[in-house]
């Protein structure tokens, strides 16, 4: 099992940028799949990126160029860079792991733009 505890949510301006972590308990966090998704005001759950075991990355098509995922595995921990942040990516971020039929979620962090 995988327990997951996210990071780094918090206020910031249009334009300025944060890096969300995710850090993982448990074993064979190298094995897993692992994604970023997040949940704005009023709307459903969507997926922003993903990173495979092999490090093979997606993106959803409106997060490319400002959105960067990455992986640490000696760390335990999965990584989201924003950049150039927006009014519209003010959302609930959430990290997810799988693992074959296996799936889990953290809690998420906040992520709120505002001028």
């Amino acid at each position: 099992q995988v327990q997951l505890v996210e990071s780094g949510g918090g206020l910031v301006e249009p334009g300025g940028s944060l890096r969300l972590s995710c850090a993982a308990s448990g074993s064979a966090f190298s094995a897993y799949g692992m994604g970023w998704y997040r949940r704005a005001p009023g709307k459903q759950r969507e997926l922003v990126a993903t990173i495979t075991s092999r490090n093979d990355i997606t993106y959803k098509d409106s997060a490319k160029g400002r959105f960067t995922i990455s992986r640490d595995n000696a760390k335990n921990t999965l990584y989201l860079q924003i950049d150039n942040l927006r009014l519209e990516d003010t959302a609930v971020y959430y990290c997810n792991a799988v693992l074959g039929a296996l799936a889990y979620w953290g809690q998420g962090t906040q992520v709120t733009v505002s001028s």
